[in-house]
């Protein structure tokens, strides 16, 4: 953001008329949007390719789609009658064109009847317009223009021709295209470092976890074979024995002033009115509550090959989805060591393919599965040790996530807020005369 601020304006500025662009600079000038975009009316040729609207790639053959994406797009038999004809450099307006701006088209093709496909004018150099047309500020000018866009409704053209757009000199919009390119790709660059860091510290955390509870904490302790193919080998000193000799099923009833538990996938197992977040529903009618405990350890049959399996951090009651365990003996158990035993065998895959085994094309993981497996067994002291470790150094290394995600933040807000600046003319360019 230093550098934004550091950068040279241009010399004199003047009201655009436009609310979006605001002033611009002297030598800039502003037109209505349909005598610099024409639309295409051409259907579709034979020999065309079938295109796709990405707001990630712009618009690509749905062939290259689905290999970048590794899945399938739904596609519709070739008909010119209801398919559009587009060129290379081409704009398009795709359906959701109000949520991520307007596509810019690398390549000759067919597009969906819903689509809108522009025309550039030789006033537009189509690279600086790839970023206008996707700039924050335009976007909010196309939202602008009607109550009627909402999720789920295609922006128009007549949407897009309500948005004045500015005229600037060719050269002028090469210089500030190539300045772009050269800039976006630096901050992505740094974007994609942070990304890979902040990755490998997330599988730090699995391998904490791993090592941990598996081999506990004692660096070259003699090992010994389990006998359990899926355990392998653990410290000589532990016990191996099966689930349900660790832990009994729970059957509580419900108290009056007990509030709903949720057993989330990140292993969180806490009252709902703790985890409410935007966009997430929960079932409206549950019927036969079972009582639940504050340190009980909860495991949800459906999800937990996801790592839907904790202890509850609060009292309260959850539906009959969840297995409710508590230990045979309380002085030899400690939940949580097992709850991050269980999740590390989600995320290894270990309980989806075991359910799918029990039950084909099923991954429910219900209490009469979990009793039959076997699990190490070390003394309660190391099992809390264990734990304590591993809290320990889960804290430092979210504390270390959340500084990369906090700059990855500002670097994404620093793209777009650059390039707002330079293709409305809040900021010049070097090289621009």
């Amino acid at each position: 953001m230093a550098e934004l601020a550091s950068m040279q304006r241009y010399d004199s500025y003047k009201d655009s008329g436009v609310r979006w662009l605001d002033k611009i600079p002297e030598n800039w000038e502003v037109e209505r949007s349909q005598w610099l975009f024409t639309q295409r009316k051409e259907r579709a040729r034979k020999e065309d390719k079938q295109l796709t609207a990405s707001q990630k790639y712009g618009m690509i053959s749905q062939e290259k789609f689905m290999e970048i994406e590794g899945r399938r797009v739904t596609q519709v038999e070739f008909n010119p009658e209801i398919l559009k004809h587009v060129e290379a450099n081409d704009f398009v307006i795709s359906m959701r064109s109000f949520q991520g701006g307007i596509e810019y088209c690398g390549e000759v093709g067919c597009v969906s009847s819903a689509y809108v496909p522009l025309i550039p004018s030789k006033n537009i150099h189509a690279p600086f317009f790839k970023y206008l047309l996707k700039s924050q500020r335009y976007i909010e000018a196309l939202q602008s223009t009607s109550n009627l866009v909402r999720d789920g409704q295609a922006l128009r053209y007549d949407n897009f021709r309500m948005v004045d757009l500015p005229i600037i000199p060719i050269d002028e919009q090469t210089t500030i295209a190539n300045f772009l390119d050269k800039k976006t790709a630096q901050i992505d660059e740094a974007i994609a470092i942070k990304e890979k860091q902040t990755g490998l510290l997330k599988e730090r955390k699995k391998i904490v976890i791993q090592q941990s509870v598996t081999q506990g904490l004692t660096p070259d302790v003699p090992m010994k074979d389990s006998g359990v193919d899926w355990i392998g080998k653990i410290p000589e000193h532990w016990d191996v024995r099966r689930a349900k000799y660790i832990f009994k099923k729970q059957s509580r009833a419900v108290r009056k002033q007990d509030d709903v538990i949720t057993c989330f996938r990140d292993g969180e197992v806490t009252l709902r009115t703790n985890r409410r977040t935007e966009g997430f529903t929960f079932a409206s009618k549950e019927h036969g509550y079972q009582g639940i405990r504050k340190g009980d350890l909860v495991i949800h049959a459906m999800d937990a090959f996801a790592g839907a399996i904790g202890v509850s951090d609060s009292d309260g009651k959850s539906s009959p989805v969840y297995s409710v365990c508590t230990p045979q003996a309380h002085d030899t158990v400690n939940c949580k060591y097992y709850a991050l035993y269980l999740r590390n065998l989600a995320i290894g895959g270990f309980i989806e393919s075991l359910a799918k085994g029990i039950r084909e094309r099923s991954t429910d993981f219900r209490f009469n599965d979990f009793a039959e497996l076997f699990f190490p067994l070390p003394d309660y002291r190391t099992q809390c040790e264990v734990v304590s470790y591993i809290e320990q150094q889960h804290a430092k290394i979210d504390s270390g996530i959340q500084h990369l995600e906090k700059q990855i933040v500002k670097l994404k807000e620093y793209k777009t807020t650059l390039i707002n600046s330079a293709v409305t003319g809040k900021i010049k360019v070097p090289g621009v005369v």
